[in-house]
């Protein structure tokens, strides 16, 4: 797309010959005689602006100070044939990317106004970043639940002792994490994490320490660790009740004297580190099975946040919808669209088990699948019905035990029946069941296992 420029002056002569000029240069160029039209294109969309300082109904400062109120991303050049250093020095103050005199070459001109499309178009880059960052880490949504949990970020962030936070998955316990860095005076250093669950066990030691080359088969180099790493900021431990036994006694000295050793060193490093770990498991259960050490939780909890289940705060779920579609066509660079209230309303008695991401997978599937603007509850009941796993995993919340858990295994035969074509074998397997087990099952759960798998 070629770059807009906009032109500004007051001499028709002058627009007339640079507009001709810019156009040979491939700019599209548009043109206006006073500050008031000025104003006008600029709601169109322009790349940069060149004006002129000296016009009769206002003059150049006066614009530019305008002009940076309402678009201060597009950069603006100045130009006069009664310059002087003061009113350069003014322009600069008010936000002017540069000030050239009049006559001026076109050469110059030119380049500067190259400069001048360059610089904008990162700035506009930068601040869609901004922007993207900032969708996906905020926190949204005013229920009670969430008020509570913003109020405990705030009073946590300050301080520099340990935060453990406890969600099921989808839960936003990373944002929580990124929220208390932020909000923190270690805002301005890394933040690092590591999801424990991700990283092989015998692998677990040189991704927090680091290690020396030739420590190991395949330590072709030094390595710095996530501790080192995150050194004067903050460091995540997502999944910390997955952290291996044998890892445990060493993150916890870790903890306790602030210094850590490399893999194949003996030399031991101070680190400054905030930890904040983060877990969906119960560690009152692990620590009760021998599965993680008391010490290292009563360390790792000086601070314990929970996340709330979706399920939990209902009133969200329009607005985190509606942020999540604004989200979507930003990244996706779709026109913006919206959700209807029917659709909203469909959404918010959805149960989701998968939490927040799965709202957030819902809502960019539903967006995809129909060009409906809005979206209403049947493009939403599209999307939910092609939704990834077993949707009959949706059991209600009321009913008897037994026939809860009934329903649910029926829903998961009758998926991996599905997904396996029809092979008993295969589906008995996937399951980790004997062939004659599911069999059993089918007949006591009264599932038709060939009209099932054809389904």
């Amino acid at each position: 797309m070629k770059p807009r420029i906009l032109i500004v002056d007051d001499d028709a002569g002058t627009l007339q010959s640079l507009s001709r000029a810019f156009a040979q240069e491939g700019y599209v160029a548009l043109t206006a005689g006073s500050a008031a039209r000025a104003l006008e294109l600029l709601a169109e969309g322009v790349d940069a602006i060149l004006s002129d300082v000296v016009m009769p109904d206002v003059d150049g400062l006066a614009l530019l100070s305008q002009l940076k109120a309402r678009a201060p991303e597009v950069p603006v050049i100045l130009m006069s044939g009664q310059a002087s250093i003061a009113t350069a020095v003014e322009a600069t103050r008010r936000g002017a990317l540069d000030f050239v005199e009049k006559p001026v070459g076109l050469d110059r001109l030119l380049l500067t106004l190259r400069n001048a499309v360059r610089q904008g178009r990162l700035e506009r880059e930068n601040r869609e970043l901004r922007g993207s960052w900032q969708d996906e880490h905020s926190l949204i949504g005013d229920s009670p639940a969430m008020l509570a949990l913003r109020s405990l970020i705030e009073r946590a962030a300050p301080a520099d002792a340990p935060v453990l936070i406890l969600g099921e998955n989808g839960t936003g316990k990373e944002l929580v994490a990124r929220a208390i860095h932020e909000l923190s005076p270690r805002r301005g250093q890394a933040f690092v994490k590591l999801n424990c669950a991700a990283v092989p066990a015998e692998l677990v030691e040189s991704e927090l320490f680091g290690h020396e080359k030739g420590a190991f088969s395949g330590a072709l180099a030094q390595r710095r660790g996530r501790f080192e790493q995150a050194d004067s900021g903050t460091l995540l431990l997502d999944e910390i009740g997955d952290m291996p036994a044998a890892m445990q006694a060493k993150l916890l000295r870790a903890l306790q004297e602030g210094e850590i050793t490399r893999v194949g060193s003996s030399v031991e490093t101070h680190v400054d580190v905030r930890v904040i770990s983060a877990t969906n498991q119960d560690l009152d259960a692990l620590m009760a099975q021998g599965r993680f050490r008391e010490d290292l939780y009563y360390r790792l909890s000086t601070l314990v946040l929970r996340t709330p289940a979706l399920r939990e705060r209902p009133s969200d779920v329009a607005a985190l919808a509606s942020h999540f579609a604004g989200e979507a066509c930003r990244r996706n660079h779709w026109r913006p669209r919206r959700l209807r209230e029917d659709a909203l309303a469909l959404l918010e008695k959805e149960p989701w088990r998968g939490n927040v991401r799965e709202l957030r997978n819902l809502v960019e599937r539903a967006l995809i699948l129909s060009a409906a603007d809005p979206l209403g509850a049947d493009d939403i009941r599209a999307a939910l019905s092609t939704s990834p796993g077993p949707r009959a995993a949706r059991i209600p919340l009321e009913g008897r035990l037994s026939d809860l858990v009934d329903a649910h295994e029926r829903d998961v035969i009758r998926e991996r029946l599905r997904a396996s074509g029809g092979h008993v074998t295969n589906a008995a397997r996937s399951l980790g069941l004997e062939r004659s087990h599911l069999y059993k099952k089918c007949k006591q759960l009264g599932i038709d296992i060939r009209e099932d798998s054809e389904a």
